[in-house]
C-alpha cells in the first residue's frame, strides 16, 4: 500500500471507527491478558481472541493508521502525516476527545507536541485551547 498522510481534519474524522476498533482492540488485548495460561483448559479460546485481534490490527492498519500500545491499556494510534514538509505522526491515546498532538518518528510519544494551531482549522477555538 503506498503511504498514506493525513491531515489533521482527516485523522479526526476517522476517530468514530478508530474509536470503536480500539476499544475492541484494549478489550480482547486486556482479555489475552487475564486468560489463565492453563492451556489445555483455555487454548481454543486464546487462539479465538488471538486471530480476533490480528484482524483489529489489520483493520487499523488497513486504514493507514499505526497501532501502538501493546500494553493494551490506553490505546496509542498514529496517523502518518507531512508538517512543514517533514513526516511526522499524529498523535491520539482512546482517552482524548480530539487528535491534537504530533511527534516525529524518533522521540515518540514522550515528545508529543500540539499541532499548529492554523491546520486546527476543523476545530472550534474552544477545543484547541
Amino acid at each position: 500500500m503506498k503511504d498514506k498522510f493525513f491531515s489533521p481534519k482527516e485523522a479526526e474524522l476517522m476517530l468514530p471507527l478508530i474509536r470503536s476498533i480500539v476499544r475492541d482492540i484494549l478489550k480482547t488485548g486486556q482479555d489475552l491478558k487475564n486468560l489463565n495460561v492453563d492451556i489445555q483448559k483455555e487454548y481454543e479460546e486464546i487462539l479465538e481472541k488471538r486471530e480476533y485481534l490480528k484482524h483489529l490490527l489489520e483493520e487499523i492498519e488497513s486504514l493507514g493508521c499505526i497501532y501502538k500500545d501493546w500494553n493494551f491499556e490506553v490505546g496509542l494510534i498514529d496517523f502518518p502525516a507531512l508538517i512543514d514538509e517533514d513526516i511526522v505522526l499524529l498523535c491520539w491515546r482512546s482517552d482524548e476527545d480530539h487528535v491534537l498532538h504530533y511527534h516525529n518518528h524518533v522521540e515518540g510519544f514522550a515528545g508529543r507536541k500540539p499541532i499548529p494551531s492554523n491546520l486546527l482549522t476543523h476545530l472550534s477555538p474552544s477545543t484547541i485551547s
